[in-house]
């Protein structure tokens, strides 16, 4: 029962690896003309070739496809091999009964092989365990219809427009066009009244391969993680963050509505993630007592490993990616720096904060004043016309934010946040800052607002502000913005950088043109901080483009199309409780 049960990861592991050779013969039998013809030639009468052995592109992307399915451990793709394979397997040896058949070795190599691969699904079945959606056989249905109908017409639109012969009816023209987009096989002799181009075939069997690839995805595709944060989940980690609250400066972000969250077997510790595209994306450090860390990573790949989810981590201290490397086998990228600033620490003295020390002053004898308040201290109505402002003042439509930024503004559970509103000379308002708690006598800084019509270093200006003012709130440490690849500024300007780092740093230089990723350094550095390091946690260096994407989306620096992205507010707004994003 041992020896079985050790066989399992190398039986799983050797599916993937028949595919993933399957998927790349077929590949090379598609663009090798020789080499596919005999594989044709081995597929029809007595001749039989191993499990998904067919020349062409189609061949190949199913068998990839399934190739990555099956390394993912999904259990509907291990049913779907077993259930092809099986059945392949059986004609192949009903078809050795026949004395033809039994004269060529290759159809006895082909049946060991498809027996090879049969037996290992049956021995690796206890590592495919990653449940898929329970809506997706329905939703690939309706995609496999749908997309059969409409493209059917939209290919016999092309077909009336192409072709060259007459006498054929609509019919005719359809079953042309939909015998092209299921099969992709000829069969001009049943359509005498037809005749096209080769590009329109062309054409309708690219549409064919979407469509399958479309169905193949949404059969496959992993659960969505819809159980976002309820309310008795906030409330605990709400407990958690009063008693533990001091050791991260991105402890409170947790607290968004749009992330899921999973507890620690004790309930000491929980983990924060939203699933994008597929991948579990963490932020920050496990909230919580340190000694129930290593429960709540453990659950927290559990269930990404249950529904085939990525794991990553965005933003982890040097303390939580160390616990998260031991825990889970997790690889660490360093993304950049927090900036921290000590309150009892900073001075405007001195010739390194000259240009500082003169912005302020400038600022400050243009009019500006500055009004620091706890959220739970400003009035509902004057906290309405302060969430009208900020809405007015923001920079675009996106919503930005989601390891550094807690999603929403002036909700009555946040009461302990703290707000800057800056006036100037005639009492108009031009800018604003939340700061969310970071454990008792900290603040993380959360929303940045302003009139672009104000003057330049306002936002300076209020930052020092609450530095100076900081006992008004009982804060002695603040942490300021993320600064990404922090090092790579700072190490590439310096004299005797080598030609690597220099190049990394020109690439980023130009990248700032529409991403702020060198202004957010020299932004922060103007405070003489603390620098922090955080990183991206992950388990294959493969995974990091797809891991890149489902960040940058969940940043919001990359968008849905329009559509999508309405319907999806339609549906939290509707569905989740939670009130819009305002940050």
């Amino acid at each position: 029962m041992g020896m079985v049960r050790a066989a399992g990861p190398a039986s799983a592991s050797y599916t993937v690896w028949y595919l993933r050779l399957v998927g790349f013969l077929n590949l090379l039998s598609a663009v090798w003309v020789a080499f596919g013809n005999n594989i044709r030639r081995h597929n029809i009468n007595e001749f039989f070739t191993p499990y998904l052995l067919t020349a062409g592109f189609t061949s190949a992307l199913l068998a990839l496809f399934l190739g990555i399915t099956m390394r993912r451990r999904k259990r509907a793709a291990w049913i779907l091999n077993l259930v092809i394979s099986g059945l392949y397997l059986l004609i192949l040896a009903l078809s050795l009964a026949d004395p033809r058949v039994r004269e060529h070795a290759l159809n006895w190599v082909s049946l060991v092989l498809t027996a090879a691969f049969f037996a290992a699904l049956l021995l690796g079945r206890r590592e495919f365990r990653a449940k898929g959606d329970r809506a997706n056989p329905r939703l690939a249905a309706l995609v496999a219809v749908g997309g059969v109908v409409v493209g059917g017409l939209l290919a016999t639109a092309l077909v009336t427009v192409t072709n060259r012969a007459h006498g054929s009816t609509f019919g005719e023209r359809f079953g042309y066009a939909l015998l092209r987009v299921v099969s992709l096989a000829g069969g001009d002799t049943d359509f005498q009244g037809i005749s096209t181009p080769g590009w329109v075939d062309v054409i309708i069997n690219v549409f064919s391969a979407a469509l399958f690839l479309l169905v193949l995805y949404a059969a496959f595709r992993s659960p969505r993680g819809t159980a976002l944060l309820g309310e008795e989940d906030e409330q605990r980690l709400r407990a958690l963050l009063a008693r533990y609250g001091d050791r991260d400066s991105l402890g409170y972000f947790a607290l968004r509505r749009d992330k899921s969250v999973v507890w620690s077997p004790s309930g000491k510790s929980a983990i924060a993630y939203r699933v994008v595209g597929g991948v579990s994306l963490a932020s920050g450090d496990p909230i919580g007592d340190p000694e129930a860390w290593p429960g709540a990573i453990d659950a927290w790949l559990a269930e990404a490993r249950e529904h085939a989810w990525v794991p990553a981590v965005m933003g982890a201290s040097e303390e939580g990616g160390t616990v998260y490397a031991r825990r889970g086998g997790l690889n660490a990228l360093e993304l950049g720096d927090e900036a921290l600033v000590e309150t009892a620490e900073f001075t405007l003295d001195g010739r390194a904060m000259r240009s500082v020390r003169q912005a302020y002053n400038r600022v400050k004898r243009a009019g500006y004043t500055v009004r620091i308040r706890r959220h739970e201290a400003i009035p509902e109505e004057e906290m309405d016309a302060l969430l009208d402002r900020a809405d007015h003042w923001r920079d675009g439509e996106t919503e930005r934010g989601f390891s550094m930024a807690l999603g929403r503004l002036g909700d009555p559970a946040d009461g302990r946040c703290v707000m800057l509103d800056c006036q100037d000379g005639e009492g108009q308002p031009r800018a604003l800052l939340s700061f969310v708690p970071w454990g008792p006598e900290g603040l993380s800084l959360d929303l940045m607002r302003r009139d672009r019509d104000s003057d330049n270093g306002l936002i300076e200006f209020m930052v020092i502000e609450l530095i100076q003012r900081a006992d008004e709130v009982g804060v002695t440490q603040i942490s300021l913005n993320f600064a990404m690849f922090r090092s790579v500024f700072e190490r590439g300007a310096k004299l005797g950088a080598g030609p690597v780092l220099r190049v990394w740093r020109s690439l980023l230089t130009f990248f700032s043109r529409w991403w702020q990723i060198e202004s957010l350094y020299r932004a922060n550095a103007k405070y003489r901080p603390i620098w922090e390091p955080r990183y991206l946690l992950f388990e294959k260096s493969g995974e990091l483009p797809r891991i890149g994407i489902a960040s940058a989306r969940a940043e919001g620096f990359i968008e849905a199309p329009r559509l999508l992205s309405l319907l999806k507010r339609r549906r939290q707004r509707s569905g989740s409780g939670a009130p819009p994003s305002q940050s």
